[in-house]
Order: structure tokens, then C-alpha cells, then sequence
């Protein structure tokens, strides 16, 4: 057998929550007073264009909420959706003794559209366990789509040394 020498982790749902899934958007229009139905199918018609780059959170926003007045801002629902992020503590622990090894190659693989991941990032100061990441939305593609893990795998030059840690077993 050979020995692993690369290690990619999924961020949602291994080291930290999901990012901005069902639950998290119910709970949205809970604490703000959304009617549910309305907002989960704006979300629906505008959520592929964010997950895949093609528009930014605040355009994500603006089609999904704040195409009319609100009786919160713009930065109160975005602090609130970005707080939805949260470690796991076990995970993490792991994640951190394994990159203090210094014995693998170690990468992120994240299927949450861009802003989203670059607040999970610094927040929780991911950049120290990772020699790499890779966004799915870099490359345009949906998550979490089967081609946007494959390409990433095989994009990868110790793919036959690898393991992938994920929640998506698609």
C-alpha cells in the first residue's frame, strides 16, 4: 500500500458547520420576520449564480431581500448569516495536530460560494492548516456538484496518495 502523503479536508460539515444551508435560512427568516416561502424561492432562483460566482453576496442580497425596504440593514443580516459558522471543536483539534506533523500535504476543498468562504477562513484561521485551498467557485462550478470535487481531485498531482475527508458524498 502506498503511504498517504496528501490530506484534503471540506471545511462545511467536517471542521465547521454548514455555511448558509436550509436550516441556517430558516432560522434567518425566523429572527428577521421573512415570510419563508418567498425568501426560499428567491434564494432558489438566485442561489446558483452566488454559489457559482457569477454575482456577489450584496447582489445575492439585493435579489434576495433588500429588493424592497427592510427593517434591518444589509450588514445586520449579513453579520447574522455569517455568525450561522460555527467549529467543530473535535474536527479542528484533529485538523490541528495533523498539520502540526508537518508530514502531509494538506488542502482545503470548499463548496460555499466566495465571500462566505473568505469569512470562514480568516474567522477561524484556517489558513494555518493548510499548505492549499481550493473554491469551487473559481472555477465556476455549482456546488456540491460530483465534477466540482473530481476536478480538483484530479488537478491534483498526488492524487493517488490522497485522502479526502467530506460530508458530501456525492
Amino acid at each position: 500500500m502506498a503511504q498517504i502523503t496528501t490530506l484534503f479536508w471540506d471545511i462545511g460539515g467536517v471542521i465547521l458547520t454548514n455555511g448558509w444551508d436550509r436550516e441556517s435560512r430558516k432560522e434567518a427568516a425566523s429572527a428577521f420576520r421573512l415570510d419563508w416561502e418567498e425568501f426560499q424561492d428567491r434564494h432558489d432562483l438566485s442561489f446558483p449564480a452566488f454559489d457559482t460566482g457569477q454575482i456577489t453576496l450584496n447582489e445575492y442580497l439585493d435579489r434576495t431581500l433588500f429588493y424592497r425596504l427592510r427593517s434591518f440593514t444589509r450588514e445586520e443580516f449579513t453579520a447574522f448569516m455569517f455568525a450561522q459558522s460555527k467549529e467543530y471543536p473535535q474536527t479542528r483539534a484533529i485538523l490541528d495536530k495533523v498539520a502540526g506533523s508537518g508530514k502531509y500535504f494538506i488542502g482545503a476543498i470548499n463548496n460555499e460560494p466566495l465571500e462566505l468562504n473568505q469569512y470562514r477562513i480568516e474567522a477561524f484561521h484556517l489558513r494555518r492548516n493548510f499548505s492549499s485551498s481550493s473554491v469551487h467557485v473559481t472555477f465556476g462550478l455549482e456546488s456540491p456538484k460530483k465534477r466540482s470535487f473530481a476536478w480538483r481531485w484530479r488537478s491534483h498531482s498526488a492524487r493517488r496518495n490522497s485522502v479526502f475527508s467530506s460530508t458530501t458524498g456525492r
